[in-house]
């Protein structure tokens, strides 16, 4: 597969791009100045081409640190929330970003805009709950209009300036933007940015698209995000707002979820999931189409609609319904606890435990797989395993004894299901190893006769580059091991994954439309490796 620098520029479809694509711009003249010597951004791009391409990532992507209570799950780095038309804006975006908790625990923030057309920021590290425990911070965000954001950190990323939304002021006015995703071609637009003296201020992606609007010069506002949006490669789904309108914008493929909902009255809600607005009473209207940009104006509430980039193949992120996104959810088009009832029910036909007596799931991603796998087994279906959810965040302990006990405070066996039992354990997916052999471990204290693992996904062997925080491949341990190996480093009696044909067979005709690089390596796109830039120089320097 061809390594894709970005995505394609190409001619607006809708009238509006047309004409303002047409109208004429100021014109920069630039010449390039030659040297002998290598300059400062040859000698960085010369050290570029012969960096790993997961070197040329954001932070978001690079491997995490698993706590020392084992949970080794890959991590969704972000969930946006937006609301325009309601006087409460900030107050339902603080419900929201609690329902999207799940997608991100460093770091939250909104920016609102009041009545005058400001835009006010509060972001901080932390959960929302804590973020805006003091009422005063939500009051510092009056106004009908807002957004906000939750964020995963990543190895050494923990940093409050890259909690979004971020809040830029440029030329025509302040901007803000909150990212779901991660773009691919991220270091190659930085570098070329940077030479072209613009200066960073964060880590983050998505400081690249303020730039990229910053500098365009089409008009108007539609046109410059759409003429920034196609020099992007990668997971995008995006929430801009500015004094009068939000902005909700995907990238062509579809890679991460972003939905439109409505109130009561009248207000219009975006969402990374459909759950968040259940609980503001919102009704689900639509996706946010790949490749489209809706547009909300709060001065009327009109929605208009615009075709961003020329149509790709939808690529949507088959582990939204896996792991990330919460059961109650309709992600894609599916109700996300009917896909997971179903992973079980085809894992149960492939793989089944004719000797077991009972099926428990790991708590909380694998109760529907585990579900659908007793039941298509005929099995008794029993909470055998209770998460504790208070503990909060685990610190490495001084010794492995320790850190045994502390795996206890998250996990605990129910031994009236368990001793004796020949016990069938699903999860949803196994990463690195470390949360089921210790899950195994925990079983076979408890009395466990025999313990059979189920995971309800294919192996996973490819780190994602689309938003997703997993670990390098050389730490994920089905890229390390074959099926055997995996099952002798965990412990168990006997062990199987939901293959990757069987898990297609789920989807029927929408197979295609399935980003299952982890599983599989095809990448829809591939990093970009930064290419060297010619030093830039005004035409009116000597």
């Amino acid at each position: 597969m061809a390594a894709t620098a970005a995505a394609t520029t190409a001619t607006p479809s809708s009238p509006l791009l047309r004409r303002a694509a047409a109208a004429p711009t100021t014109s920069h003249h630039y010449q390039l100045r030659c040297s002998t010597k290598p300059s400062l951004f040859e000698l960085r791009h010369r050290a570029a081409r012969i960096t790993p391409a997961r070197a040329l990532l954001p932070d978001r992507v690079t491997p995490f640190s698993f706590d020392a209570d084992g949970d080794d799950h890959p991590r969704e780095e972000c969930g946006v929330f937006g609301v325009i038309g309601d006087p409460d804006a900030s107050s339902l975006c603080y419900l929201g970003l609690q329902k999207l908790q799940h997608r991100g625990e460093e770091g939250a923030g909104i920016v609102a805009s009041d009545a005058d057309g400001k835009l006010n920021s509060v972001t901080d590290l932390g959960l929302v709950g804590d973020v805006f425990r003091d009422p005063a911070r939500l009051a510092k965000l009056p106004g009908n209009a807002a957004i906000g954001h939750v964020r995963y950190s990543t190895a050494g990323a923990s940093s409050r300036r890259n909690v979004q939304p971020f809040l830029a002021a440029y030329r025509f006015g302040q901007l803000a933007v909150a990212h779901n995703g991660n773009l691919v071609n991220y270091q190659a637009l930085r570098n070329k940015l940077e030479a072209q003296g613009s200066i960073f201020s964060t880590s983050s992606d998505t400081e690249v698209i303020l730039h990229l609007i910053s500098t365009s010069l089409s008009r108007p506002l539609l046109s410059r995000v759409c003429d920034a949006c196609e020099r992007l490669a990668g997971a995008y789904s995006l929430l801009f707002l500015t004094a009068d309108k939000l902005f909700a914008v995907r990238d062509p493929f579809g890679f991460r979820p972003l939905v439109m909902g409505r109130r009561p009255n009248g207000a219009v809600v975006f969402s990374s999931e459909t759950c968040a607005l259940d609980l503001i009473d919102a009704t689900y209207e639509r996706e946010v189409e790949p490749g489209e940009v809706v547009v909300v104006d709060r001065r009327d509430m009109s929605v208009s609609y615009a075709c961003l980039v020329p149509h790709r193949p939808r690529k949507s992120c088959v582990f939204e319904h896996i792991y990330f996104a919460l059961p109650n959810s309709v992600v894609f088009g599916h109700a996300v606890h009917e896909r997971r009832s179903a992973y079980g029910r085809a894992l149960a036909e492939e793989s089944p435990a004719p000797t077991a007596d009972v099926v428990i799931p790991v708590p909380d991603s694998g109760f529907y797989a585990a579900l659908g796998f007793a039941q298509a087994s005929g099995l008794e279906f029993q909470q055998g395993l209770i998460r504790w959810h208070y503990s909060g965040r685990s610190f490495i302990q001084p010794s492995q004894a320790i850190r045994d006990l502390a795996v206890k405070l998250k996990l605990a066996p129910v031994r009236g299901v368990i001793t004796g039992k020949s016990v069938v354990v699903v999860d949803d997916s196994l990463v690195r190893g470390t949360t089921s052999s210790k899950i195994v471990r925990l079983l076979r204290d408890a009395g466990a006769r025999e313990v059979h693992m189920r995971i309800s996904s294919p192996p996973v062997v490819g780190s994602c580059l689309y938003g997703i925080d997993t670990p390098s491949e050389g730490e994920l341990i089905s890229n390390r091991m074959d099926l055997e190996g995996v099952r002798r480093t965990i412990g168990c009696d006997s062990l199987a994954f939901l293959s990757l044909e069987k898990l297609h067979s789920i989807y029927g005709n929408e197979a295609h439309e399935l980003c299952d690089a982890c599983f599989s390596r095809n990448y829809p796109v591939l990093p970009t490796v930064p290419e060297p830039v010619p030093e830039l120089v005004s035409a009116f320097e000597d």
